[in-house]
This record gives C-alpha cells, sequence and structure tokens, in this order.
C-alpha cells in the first residue's frame, strides 16, 4: 500500500498548530470596559476563538457567533450557532439578524469583541433591503462556479448586504469595537476576511456591479439599483462613527508557512517559501509549482535538494466538469500530470480549515507512483483533470487527507519535497 512521505503530515501539522488561534487570542484582549462586553463574531474560526476569549477574559461577557456545521465549540457564556457554508442557508440570515439585535442599545462605555474568519460572508448573510435571500444565495453560487479570487467575491457579498462592509459596526456604535482577524485571505486585508462586518474598505456598487459583468454574472433591476443607491451605500473608512474601533490581524498563512519551514529545517530539508498569498486557477498554479520541482531535480536551482517547496493563499476553480474535488484536490491533480512521476517528489495540498471546497478532505498527497497506480487501476489523471474530480481521482486511490474541522482556517496549505 502507498504511504505518504513521512514528512507531508509533519510539515502540515505544524501549519495548523502554528493557525490555532486558541493560544494567539490572550494577548490581544483589552482590559474590561466599564460597561458591557459584548462578543460577537462569525466564521470557521469563531467558535475556537470564542472557547479562547472566554478562557482568559477577566470579567462579564456574553455574545453569540455562527460557524460552520460541524465547527463548534464548547462555551459557556458565548452562544455558539452553526450555519451554511459555502452556499449560505436560512440559520446564517437568523445568525445575521440575531447579531445586529444584540449590537442595538449599545453605549460609548461598552466593548464589542468582534471574532471573524473566513467562511464568515456566507455564516453571516442578510441581503440588502429589497434582495430576497434566495436571489443572494444564487448570486453566491455563481461566484462560486465562475472562478472569481476571494476579493472580487467578497466585494460584491459587502454591497449587496446589510451587515457587511462595516455595517455591523455601525449598528454596534457608540461602543468600541475590537475586531480580532484569523486572515484567510491573500495579502490578509481585514476587510475582505469574510466580507469585512466591521471594516470599511472603501469600494463602491460600482466596482461590485463591474465585478459581475466581468464574470458575466446576470443580475436583476433589483440588484442592480441596490448597487446604485447612495442611501445603501457601504460606511467609507473616514466614517466618524468608527473613529474608535481597532482591528488586529492575529493569525495569518505566513505564521503557518514559518512553522513548516522550521519543521522542515529540523528534519534537514531547505525550505523554499514561495508565497503566503497565491492566487490563480488552481491547475496554473500547480503548473508553476512542478516547474520549480523540475527545475530543483534537474538543475539544483533555486536550492539544491532535500528541500521542501512551501505556499499559501488562495486559488480557485473555474467549474466545467461533473466531478467532485475542491481546490486543493484540483491542484494536486494538475501537479501530478505536470511531474508525470517525477522521482523523488511528493506532495501535499491541504485546506487549513479541514474541508477542501464541499468535500469531506482537507486534501490529498501524491508520490511518485501516483500515476502508475491510477493507470494500473484504470483511472486517467487527464480525464479526471477536466472532469474536475480530483477527489474521485484521489479517493480510488486512497490518497486524500481527511481531519475534519480544524476550527481554525488560514486557507490554502502546499508542500512539495524533492529526495533523491
Amino acid at each position: 500500500m502507498r504511504t505518504p512521505h513521512p514528512l507531508l503530515h509533519r510539515l502540515f501539522d505544524a501549519a495548523m498548530e502554528a493557525a490555532d488561534p486558541y493560544g494567539l487570542i490572550a494577548p490581544h484582549l483589552p482590559p474590561p470596559p466599564k460597561g458591557r462586553t459584548l462578543v460577537l463574531g462569525a466564521g470557521k474560526a469563531a467558535a475556537r476563538m470564542a472557547e479562547a476569549v472566554e478562557r482568559h477574559w477577566q470579567g462579564e461577557l456574553g455574545g453569540l457567533v455562527v460557524t460552520r456545521y460541524g465547527h463548534g465549540a464548547p462555551t459557556r457564556h458565548i452562544e455558539v450557532i452553526e450555519a451554511g457554508h459555502p452556499v449560505p442557508d436560512a440559520a446564517s440570515e437568523d445568525a445575521a439578524r440575531r447579531m445586529l439585535a444584540l449590537a442595538s442599545g449599545l453605549g460609548p462605555d461598552d466593548l464589542v469583541l468582534c471574532l471573524v474568519s473566513g467562511g464568515g460572508s456566507a455564516l453571516m448573510s442578510l441581503p440588502a433591503p429589497g434582495i430576497s435571500f434566495d436571489e443572494k444565495r444564487a448570486l453566491n453560487r455563481a461566484l462560486l462556479r465562475c472562478g472569481a479570487p476571494i476579493a472580487d467575491m467578497n466585494c460584491v457579498r459587502r454591497h449587496l448586504s446589510s451587515i457587511k462592509g462595516g455595517r455591523l459596526a455601525l449598528a454596534c456604535h457608540p461602543a468600541r469595537v475590537l475586531t480580532l482577524v484569523v486572515s484567510d485571505v491573500p495579502g490578509d486585508d481585514p476587510a475582505v476576511v469574510a466580507s469585512g462586518p466591521t471594516v470599511p474598505d472603501g469600494s463602491s456598487g460600482a466596482d461590485a456591479l463591474a465585478i459581475l459583468g466581468k464574470y458575466g454574472i446576470a443580475i436583476s433591476d433589483t440588484v442592480r439599483a441596490v448597487l446604485a443607491d447612495p442611501a445603501l451605500a457601504a460606511p467609507m473608512p473616514d466614517d466618524p462613527r468608527l473613529a474608535r474601533n481597532e482591528v488586529r490581524v492575529i493569525v495569518t498563512a505566513q505564521q503557518s508557512l514559518d512553522a513548516a519551514a522550521g519543521a522542515a529545517r529540523a528534519a534537514g530539508y531547505a525550505p523554499l517559501i514561495l508565497s503566503a498569498s497565491m492566487e490563480g486557477e488552481a491547475r496554473d498554479v500547480a503548473l508553476v509549482h512542478a516547474s520549480i520541482a523540475r527545475q530543483v531535480a534537474g538543475h539544483k536551482q533555486p536550492l539544491p535538494a532535500p528541500c521542501v517547496i512551501l505556499s499559501g493563499g488562495e486559488t480557485s476553480v473555474t467549474v466545467r466538469g461533473r466531478g467532485r474535488g475542491g481546490r486543493n484536490a484540483e491542484f494536486l491533480l494538475a501537479l501530478a500530470v505536470a511531474l508525470d512521476g517525477l522521482p523523488g517528489v511528493h506532495a501535499i495540498a491541504c485546506d487549513t480549515d479541514g474541508i477542501d471546497g464541499t468535500e469531506d478532505n482537507a486534501g490529498a498527497w501524491l508520490c511518485p507512483a501516483t500515476l502508475r497506480a491510477a493507470a494500473a487501476a484504470g483511472i486517467d489523471a487527464r480525464t479526471c483533470l477536466l472532469d474536475n474530480d480530483g477527489y474521485g481521482f484521489f479517493a480510488a486511490l486512497g490518497q486524500l487527507v481527511m481531519t475534519g474541522p480544524t476550527r481554525t482556517n488560514v486557507n490554502d496549505f502546499r508542500a512539495i519535497l524533492i529526495d533523491p
């Protein structure tokens, strides 16, 4: 039976440990305020963050966070509810309404701790006035399937929302809002993470309209009117009602890559971090990684083996086939095809939230024998790639990585070992 290179999972484990917000919350907590402390949050790491706040907070608190189904954590004072992701459901809408209700009536001596991580856009979904929930769900599905990068997707979501794009922070005014962010976006812009419920970004409805046009997504006259209505616009960064607020990004993909690089060095492998913020079609990103692996194996450039190529960020997949598979399985299948069994090359690609797209796996791994094993089983890798069936390909070979929910999210983790 094929088994992954023993270092692959050690690198992934090191990356995941560095991405766990539980041990990183305490240094960022302020002293208790004179008034109330309200905790609000959304994202795949929200429950884990709430658990950590409860452990370290010196005073009374209460509140509500929403996370993906199966991503909850035990809390005593902060309610944790679960909702749909990546497509919002009725629980997503209910969570948003309840948060806005909790935020109303706060005073200047009150504090809101907002816990934000990737996935919050779908988990906390309340359409702008005049837009139906079903219409917003349909737009969300279209954005997910068209291959748009997360920044474009979240720009549209912000401008079609009653809670994102800084609107939750406005609802909390005049209370002070401190937002703690686990970043899942390239560049770590907090206005993009979960579509920035407490962070205005300065974009406009016209920007969102241009994005929808770029990807050929049809919209109704109602949506077009909402995006053109200045009365429904998101607050701007210089809005005086937000002047007391603060945002801190406490967990990033770079921290995970640095931890994996340290684990590689300890094992005698030279690490090369390409980027913590790679974007683009998963199969195209795979071609870049494959070309670097071949350069290392053939010419010892940009470094000699044994070494590890590391990268993070968020790729995308334009869905054209009918197969199963998230972006990490797609990346790895395209990498396998490009490497064509190159000796001494092993790889892993996983989503750090433990869920690759909408599947039940975190990702997958490959070795030099992967394509030979597939051919022996009558599976053609190129056909699977054309059908966007990375999940089916690696499932048939027993090469999926199954972690379950990790309760954090710094997006993709990729490691390629060159070990001649």
